[in-house]
């Protein structure tokens, strides 16, 4: 293992710092953006990946609530939200809607219901506790893991509470774990442009350090492939790993490729391939104190994940039932995402991983590598939605 080296001095040095467990630097991950190949990114994320967790490969069964898809944000990337004025073009539940979504899974083996949408004046502080309590003695063993900081810097301004009493207010109510969305590129040259007017990199990271010092975990991601560049992407890694070093409260990062349709940036073009799993590598080597890296395969194509796999992912989310719009409105590869629990079993399976079904908090709820599935339809109601974070 490790017995990677190149022609470049400072390529062998990471090699050797990473087979020994040592950390590598800002310079040092810019320099892999820069100048290091495919082949050795993803050989060495890999034994990464294999030494953290040999080959298991996990996924969860959840369902994704999307409260509205008006939002007061303009956000220039943002495929899926509707501004105000055009908000007959998109759908606003109340919260009697939500809670029969909610119901319309009761018979579904789901562990986790996953909440992030638009931001509206409606949906405060008060509504969203309403609606945490109402999940909660609804069904009481279903994992709430909702918003992002976006959403918590506008409800808890307009309430007129700290960030901490927020997140206290919403922790008692029933609010279990954080997604990892919001992030987009937290150096303000970047994030001003693409992102303006909601929370600043700064307020997205002091919401998580706050939550995670109030015992809760969360998930980061990045937005990647849009007018940003490589010191950027690393700026924003290394913030994600000072941050984990101080709380220890992140589980996974999840990088989340630009996709470019229907946008006010889509004349720009995507990143290739190439570069999508050159940043899922890098990722996994420089976030040492991260223990998961996810892909999602809607986002992606379900082959692009499997190749993912090989490149420091060991995450790639779970099965689809198609009733969130965040990817397919954006121009994923998979428009009308689904995936039965044997096909995802499956796909992991075919690139030599084992299939893991985890709950939110990554404890194993069954290891599938020596299932075996009679017919497709035992496992219909095994569906689960995609999630940012």
């Amino acid at each position: 293992m490790f017995e990677i080296t190149t022609s470049d001095h400072t390529l062998n040095a990471i090699s050797e710092k990473v087979k020994n467990n040592e950390r590598i630097t800002f310079d040092e991950g810019l320099y892999l953006y820069d100048h290091a190949e495919l082949g050795y990114l993803g050989n060495l994320a890999h034994q990464i990946r294999n030494r953290k967790h040999g080959t298991n490969t996990y996924f969860n069964k959840n369902f994704h609530l999307e409260p509205t898809n008006v939002c007061i944000y303009t956000c220039t990337f943002c495929s899926y939200s509707r501004l105000i004025k055009k908000r007959g073009e998109g759908w606003e539940y109340t919260l009697e809607e939500m809670m029969n979504i909610v119901k319309s899974f009761d018979e579904k083996p789901v562990t986790e219901i996953h909440i992030v949408g638009g931001v509206l004046p409606q949906y405060d502080l008060k509504f969203y506790a309403d609606l945490f309590r109402a999940i909660k003695a609804h069904r009481p063993d279903l994992h709430v893991k909702a918003l992002t900081p976006v959403e918590f810097h506008y409800i808890f301004k307009k309430a007129k509470v700290s960030y901490r009493e927020g997140l206290e207010i919403l922790k008692e109510a029933g609010l279990e774990s954080v997604p990892g969305g919001g992030a987009e590129i937290f150096h303000p040259e970047i994030r001003d442009q693409i992102a303006g007017g909601k929370c600043t990199g700064d307020e997205w990271l002091e919401i998580h350090k706050i939550w995670h010092e109030l015992g809760g975990r969360s998930n980061a991601t990045m937005l990647y492939g849009h007018i940003e560049n490589n010191f950027h992407r690393i700026h924003h890694l290394d913030l994600l790993r000072q941050l984990q070093d101080e709380t220890g409260g992140f589980q996974t990062f999840i990088p989340l490729k630009f996709r470019n349709q229907d946008n006010q940036m889509s004349h720009l073009p995507e990143t290739s391939v190439i570069e999508d799993l050159r940043t899922y590598a890098i990722s996994r080597i420089y976030l040492d104190n991260f223990d998961h890296i996810k892909a999602y395969w809607p986002m992606i194509s379900r082959e692009i994940a499997q190749l993912s796999l090989k490149f420091g992912v060991d995450d790639i989310d779970g099965t689809i039932d198609d009733t969130t719009k965040i990817y397919s409105m954006a121009g994923s590869e998979e428009q009308n995402p689904a995936l039965s629990t044997k096909d995802l079993v499956k796909l992991i399976k075919a690139v030599g991983m084992r299939p893991i079904e985890r709950d939110t908090l990554y404890n194993v709820l069954k290891d599938y590598n020596d299932e075996v599935f009679a017919d497709d339809e035992e496992f219909k109601g095994y569906m689960s939605l995609p999630v940012v974070g």
